[in-house]
């Protein structure tokens, strides 16, 4: 594989001579942050604690989870990591069958949805990219599409989630 001569790491922004010590460590017995009767999300990392580099959630569907209708961000990318189980992934042009080891990386404005339309249930990472504070929007959705149209395009919008209503 080659690669682009243009390609630079970053600026440095640790201008220390040791290292510090900073890691964050998350058992994986650790419960999740969010449980409902379709699935659970684990906050694996957010953008706070990554100081908004990233955001890695791990989140597990039901079966016959409806997912996420088709959206795109006008600020950041997402992927998708099929940890276990079949999930449905769009791209923006097809749905395609993810299975453990398959992996979806969605550009900013690109297109995608998800969702489990198998009787088991189905296990995930989703990494966002710049960071940003997804939690209020994963702890709070299933109560604003509660509350009515508008103020559920007013949550999803300042969430960075824009939503194509004619889709299937």
């Amino acid at each position: 594989m080659s690669y682009p001569e243009n390609l630079q790491y970053p600026e440095a922004r640790y201008h220390g001579n040791n290292g510090e010590v900073n890691a964050v460590f998350r058992p994986a017995d650790t419960p999740p942050d969010i449980s409902s009767p379709g699935g659970s999300t684990h906050y694996l990392a957010t953008s706070a604690e990554t100081g908004g580099e990233f955001g890695l959630y791990k989140a597990e569907l039901g079966p016959r989870s409806a997912g996420a209708k088709a959206h795109f961000h006008k600020t950041i990318s997402e992927s998708f990591y099929v940890l276990s189980g079949e999930l449905e992934l769009y791209n923006g042009e097809k749905w395609l069958t993810g299975r453990a080891g398959d992996f979806l990386y969605v550009p900013v404005g690109g297109l995608h949805a998800f969702k489990n339309v198998t009787d088991e249930p189905v296990s995930m990472l989703m990494l966002f990219s710049p960071g940003a504070p997804r939690e209020e929007y994963f702890e709070q959705v299933a109560e604003m599409a509660q509350r009515g149209a508008e103020e559920l395009m007013r949550f999803r919008v300042r969430h960075d989630s824009y939503f194509v209503e004619d889709f299937e």
